[in-house]
């Protein structure tokens, strides 16, 4: 949409009146004048479109023949098929004699909002051609909703870097993420902490059939069992103390794109049953409310946990599992990636150059040795924090080994509290944790005495 105003006033906009009947012309612009803002005549067609261009015409009122003896209506429709190229919510009335409404229906069919008979009645013309500024008003409302919400998916659906890696495990990966991508199979993404489920997913909606639409990622292990049917389902206004109005959930966000469901082994079990039955029936039905919602989503899980020794252990549904993993996508650890670490850290060494502006930093050879040696626990999380530390410290172009600080595997580590803040310690304590636990996130916020939501909140600060 090239000349589209940005919004038209009541009633107001401007017309183009294309007539080769100077007579017509006049009579129709003393007519018009107090009902547009503007009134522009041609009785040539020759200058319709620089006309358009140039005056951001709403509404064109246009002759059918503009040559003596030639009754065709060609020219009238050639002409309208010209302005539909140029900008496709202007409204074209058609103008025509009484016996050529054959041809003006045909160019309503072609596109033209409607079409008036010579000699026209003054009223039935007005209202024609007001109706007409409100088609053109909807048109351009319309373009511009599809815009921002164009805009909203592209944000939140930023094209990212595609994983980086050139390992046998990591290529494996990908090879799987583009044979299931353009399937809506549901798939789940096993793998431990900081490996990447939300990127490989990302992958896989980038991949899909549905990429023009939205992918709404949902960490279950930080919604309370409270807000939990709020949060997925929506709710209605009223439904609860502090429903102030209705609230659209996750799931309907989601419609026609995909929903990334991360850490679902954190789901409760008492919520599991909600979650399968809006899984089976596809439909939602919002808190507050008994009207079932139907919904079109692509289901992508992850977890840290054996889902298998969950329903073992009667903490998992079975039939849930079943639904949830059609398709199993095993995330390597680093440690198991092997020049794939200097990649990564090559990466992140030149994103992290360009944030904090400091051009021309390298890796000693020797610093490279030693990321590629140590296990990484916190795997491509913990490296990049890693990377971005040594950046921010650094005081010389090249990165030597003493500027990588990496968690000891001493299991009582002498701890050095000088010259460090309280978020890198605690950063510190997380990672070991999880190291120690193997990934247990419940056994991680219980050793560290937070809940488990607070654990989610500071390892999502930490990816900041």
């Amino acid at each position: 949409m090239k000349y589209a105003q940005s919004y038209l006033c009541e009633m107001k906009g401007k017309i183009l009146i294309l007539d080769d009947n100077k007579s017509v012309l006049t009579a129709l612009e003393m007519l018009l004048q107090t009902e547009f803002d503007d009134v522009f005549t041609l009785r040539n067609p020759n200058s319709l479109v620089a006309t358009i261009q140039q005056h951001q015409i709403d509404v064109v009122l246009l002759d059918m023949n503009f040559k003596a003896g030639i009754n065709t209506g060609n020219e009238g429709i050639y002409w309208l098929h010209q302005i539909q190229k140029l900008d496709p919510t202007i409204s074209v009335v058609m103008i025509t004699a009484y016996g050529d409404v054959a041809l003006a229906v045909k160019a309503v069919k072609e596109g033209a909002f409607d079409f008036i008979l010579k000699p026209w009645d003054n009223n039935k013309l007005i209202s024609t051609l007001h109706a007409s500024l409100k088609l053109r008003k909807l048109k351009i409302e319309n373009a511009s909703l599809h815009k921002t919400a164009s805009t909203l998916k592209q944000e939140l659906n930023p094209s990212s870097q595609s994983i980086i890696g050139q390992s046998e495990p990591i290529k494996r990966v990908m090879e799987m993420v583009k044979k299931v991508a353009k399937t809506d199979a549901n798939i789940f993404i096993a793998g431990e902490n900081g490996t990447g489920k939300e990127l490989v997913a990302r992958e896989i909606h980038r991949y899909s059939k549905r990429k023009n639409e939205i992918m709404i990622s949902v960490d279950m292990g930080a919604i309370s069992e409270s807000l939990f049917e709020s949060e997925l389902f929506g709710h209605t206004k009223g439904s609860f103390t502090d429903a102030k109005e209705d609230r659209i959930g996750k799931f309907e966000t989601a419609n026609k794109g995909t929903l990334f469901l991360d850490e679902i082994g954190n789901l409760p079990i008492s919520l599991q049953a909600k979650l399968l039955t809006s899984l089976q029936n596809r439909t939602i039905v919002k808190l507050g409310s008994n009207i079932p919602v139907p919904i079109d989503i692509r289901l992508i899980t992850a977890t840290n946990k054996d889902l298998n020794q969950l329903v073992t252990d009667g903490l998992f549904r079975e039939d849930l599992l079943y639904r949830v993993n059609t398709i199993t996508i095993d995330l390597p650890p680093l440690r198991e990636r092997g020049n794939d670490v200097l990649l990564l850290a090559e990466f992140y060494l030149h994103k992290y150059m360009m944030k904090y502006d400091k051009p021309g930093l390298k890796m000693s050879q020797r610093a490279g040795q030693k990321l590629l040696k140590y296990t990484w626990p916190g795997n491509v999380r913990e490296l990049q924090h890693c990377i971005e530390k040594a950046v921010i410290l650094a005081e010389t172009n090249v990165l030597s080994v003493e500027c990588f600080s990496l968690n000891s595997t001493n299991p009582n580590p002498k701890i050095d509290f000088q010259n460090r803040t309280i978020e890198e310690m605690e950063q510190e304590m997380i990672l070991a944790s999880i190291e120690k636990e193997k990934g247990n996130m419940s056994a991680v916020a219980k050793k560290l005495g937070i809940t488990r939501p607070t654990l989610y909140k500071k390892l999502k600060k930490l990816d900041n």
